[in-house]
């Protein structure tokens, strides 16, 4: 039900890195021209000509080892191989600005060339103009290539605690001051460093949560990306236990499996990682968590995102035919709390999600900015959001995925504490 065609998984992102690649030739190529116009008769060339030379050895390096990535996907990637994929992105990012402003400047300055031509005047470039064309570029461009080689050196693994405390007038007594550790979006298969992983573990247990809640994404792909960590999860403790669902790339639906049968059993085993790390795995399904004979309800459903992510959730089923008065959801896709959670009839007065990442890049200045370009995709994509009664958390991830790095968005770990009104 989950597997595409290989063919249809693939082509839409061949296509799309063919179009990236092109813009990216484009812009290099005239931005080679405008260094070759500024600098040709001068002694800094050569050094200039042998820079751009290192730097398309460096993006090819990465493009080859992405396209290694993807085709042999490691069950424990390197730290290197990473770090390379990593600064060959940051080249291309920084390598592309510096074309934009260059061909923004062209564009400008057409007209003025049209007006040399047509009166038959040499074609001269101004020298305060080209100063500050190329110290702009060159300070535009370096900022962000700075900034993701810093992400993907110390970022990746800088784990911050946010602390975030809720009242409820439907609260139960008994759980006033109950606090719940939100994980999500590990992404194992991008770990290259066990330590850092097990520092950021350490720091879940040292806030003594009653309750961990998983939202998903254990994986990238395939469940035996987590084999390495299971000793590792297997120490978060709780004392009502740690509870989680799945998310989109737990379901074996990014990589070509060989037979049916293959990926069936890694779902299989998806379901026997869980309980070998003491995860209490909620697949539609869900717990009563009691104190003082007071309960709350924990509900957990299978994801739900919008196309092409799989749509699995059923809240009814989720629900069952008994449900306490206060309900705390999890849930993979912070979309499915507009267009399933919020309409349903029932009211789930918390609900934690991930899915997002904050896309591991933006711009959080608490109390004055707090910016990604993944919020032009998911209106919803980080930290508290409220309607009515209810409310949703949308973690910002424990891991990475894709870049192997955090820029201004952080890997999270959440402490919610629950209080009756």
């Amino acid at each position: 039900m989950f597997q595409p065609t290989f063919v249809a998984n693939m082509n839409p992102r061949l296509l799309s890195f063919l179009v990236a690649i092109g813009i990216y030739l484009f812009l290099t190529i005239i931005s080679y021209m405008r260094l070759r116009s500024w600098y040709k008769d001068t002694s800094y060339w050569r050094k200039i000509q042998f820079g751009v030379l290192i730097s398309e050895l460096l993006v090819i390096a990465g493009l080859i080892a992405v396209f290694y990535r993807l085709y042999n996907p490691p069950v424990f990637p390197s730290a290197m191989q990473n770090w390379l994929m990593g600064a060959s992105f940051s080249m291309m990012i920084g390598k592309i600005i510096f074309g934009l402003i260059v061909l923004v400047d062209g564009l400008i300055g057409l007209p003025f060339l049209g007006v040399n031509l047509l009166q038959k005047k040499e074609i001269t470039y101004h020298p305060t103009r080209r100063k500050f064309v190329k110290n702009a570029g060159l300070v535009i461009a370096g900022i962000p290539f700075i900034s993701m080689i810093n992400g993907i050196t110390f970022g990746k693994y800088a784990y911050q605690v946010r602390r975030v405390t809720l009242k409820f007038h439907n609260l139960p007594k008994s759980f006033h001051g109950f606090t719940i550790a939100q994980l999500s979006d590990i992404h194992s298969g991008s770990f290259d460093n066990i330590e850092e992983v097990k520092k950021g573990v350490a720091m879940v247990n040292e806030l003594q949560p009653d309750l961990i809640a998983f939202t998903g994404d254990l994986v990238n792909g395939k469940t035996t990306e987590v084999l390495p960590f299971i000793d590792v999860f297997k120490e978060l403790k709780a004392k009502y236990g740690v509870y989680s669902t799945k998310g989109n790339h737990d379901y074996g639906i990014y990589r070509q499996w060989s037979t049916e049968e293959d990926r069936i059993n890694d779902q299989l085993l998806m379901d026997d990682v869980h309980q070998q790390m003491g995860f209490k795995l909620l697949k539609n399904e869900h717990a009563f968590i009691e104190k003082n004979n007071e309960k709350i309800q924990l509900v957990g459903v299978e994801n739900w995102g919008k196309p092409p992510f799989p749509q699995v959730g059923d809240l009814d089923k989720s629900i069952g035919n008994t449900d306490a008065d206060f309900k705390v959801l999890l849930s993979h896709d912070p979309s499915h709390w507009d267009e399933k959670v919020r309409p349903h009839k029932k009211q789930f007065d918390l609900t934690l999600s991930g899915h997002t990442h904050g896309m591991q890049f933006g711009v959080e200045i608490p109390g004055f900015i707090k910016w990604s370009p993944v919020k032009y995709r998911y209106p919803r994509w980080a930290g508290l959001y409220q309607e009515g009664n209810e409310y949703l958390y949308v973690n910002r991830g424990f891991g990475f995925i894709g870049f192997p790095g955090r820029v201004g968005i952080m890997p999270e770990i959440t402490l919610i504490t629950l209080e009756t009104a």
